[in-house]
């Protein structure tokens, strides 16, 4: 028997009977709301142009236990949904609960990279720009109860692991 003992921890998934209705809604959909908020989250950065390297580039981010895609690029100085016409340029995936750790940043984008809980596809460059400009943000400020209700949604999750 081998004398290092390892402790398997289950990752808290999204709950499969709220998925299913989400997985519904149209990627054009989520993606356009998506957009909307980050536009508002970042204003000061898009209006720096600090963006910029996404312009004419689509990024796709899945979330698989919610069942929900989200396709986004940076036109006319905006983010904007794009429909799936196209493959994305970059791939980000994950669960609820990662992209959460990762919004409230109780675990930076390394670690869930390296520990495979995020997988990125496609562009290894362009998801370097991304991984760093949110490493550079300092967001908390601008979430406020937002920052409080993912905190709470982490917490939550992270009670069911």
């Amino acid at each position: 028997m081998n004398s290092i003992m390892r402790q398997v921890t289950r990752q808290p998934k999204f709950p499969t009977p709220l998925a299913l209705p989400l997985g519904l809604i149209p990627t054009r959909l989520n993606s356009t709301l998506l957009a909307m908020l980050l536009n508002r989250l970042f204003k000061p950065e898009l209006d720096d142009g600090e963006l910029d390297f996404l312009a004419g580039k689509q990024m796709l981010i899945s979330v698989a236990d919610a069942q929900l895609s989200y396709r986004i690029t940076l036109e006319n100085g905006a983010l904007a949904a794009v429909g799936d016409e196209r493959s994305e340029d970059l791939s980000i995936a994950g669960n609820v609960y990662d992209f959460l750790l990762l919004a409230t940043r109780r675990e930076d984008a390394d670690t869930l990279f390296f520990n495979r809980r995020l997988k990125l596809g496609g562009d290894t460059e362009l998801g370097l720009y991304v991984k760093n400009f949110l490493d550079g943000m300092e967001i908390e400020k601008r979430m406020g109860p937002l920052l409080k209700l993912l905190n709470g949604a982490a917490s939550m999750m992270g009670r069911f692991s």
